[in-house]
This record gives C-alpha cells, structure tokens and sequence, in this order.
C-alpha cells in the first residue's frame, strides 16, 4: 500500500478558540469541521480548497508544539504586515537563493515557514 495524500496535520494548541481566532481571523484559513467530541471540538481548518487540514487539537497537553510547517501565501508582505498588526513576531521576509520566505510561531509555538506563491 501507498500513502496517497496527508489528510490532517495535527497542532497542538492550549485553548482551541483563541487558536481558532488566530487561524481563520488572521491567517484567513476556512473551517472545515467544529464538532464536539469527547476529548474537545474537532476543529479544522485549512486554505481554501486545500486537501490537507490543520486539527487544531487540546487534547494532547505534552506534546511539543510542530516546526517548520511550510505553507504558500501570494503575498508575504501583506502576511507580514497583518501578522505584526496582531502581534506576532516576525522574520522576514527575507530573499533566500531559492524564493522568499517568512518565519512566525503561531500563539501556541507552532512554527510556521511560508513561501511566495
């Protein structure tokens, strides 16, 4: 058997609302499920018309925030400027021999790289 997609990446947050607010209100991301369940919501999100979601789960209190997450954005000083606006450290963007790039930690230390689409 092949794996033929990644269905779900799993972050682990403290408080599913406020990461809520970050990835939809600030990064823009769709919701694609918010169902109870017995550990907490079942909540995520993703790019529009993206194959691949981010669980945005509570449940998991010892596990290590996830790095180097490498997402596209059309706009990286756009996404720059609205991350500042919100709060949250920057770097970049900066050239690289390959493209741009832009670094961040969403609130929970999830580590973000995002490159020019």
């Amino acid at each position: 058997m092949h794996i033929s997609s990644i269905s779900t990446v799993t972050l682990p947050v403290a408080d599913q609302q406020r990461a809520l607010d970050f990835h939809a209100g600030v990064l823009g991301l769709e919701v694609r499920s918010d169902n109870p369940s017995p550990m907490g919501r079942w909540l995520t999100v993703a790019p529009k018309g993206a194959e691949t979601a981010l669980l945005l789960a509570s449940w998991f209190p010892d596990m290590a925030p996830v790095g180097g997450l490498v997402v596209a954005s059309p706009d990286l000083d756009a996404l720059a400027e609205r991350l500042r606006e919100h709060g949250t450290q920057v770097q970049g963007p900066t050239n690289e021999a390959w493209g741009r790039q832009l670094l961040f930690n969403d609130p929970d230390g999830n580590g973000f790289v995002v490159t020019q689409a």
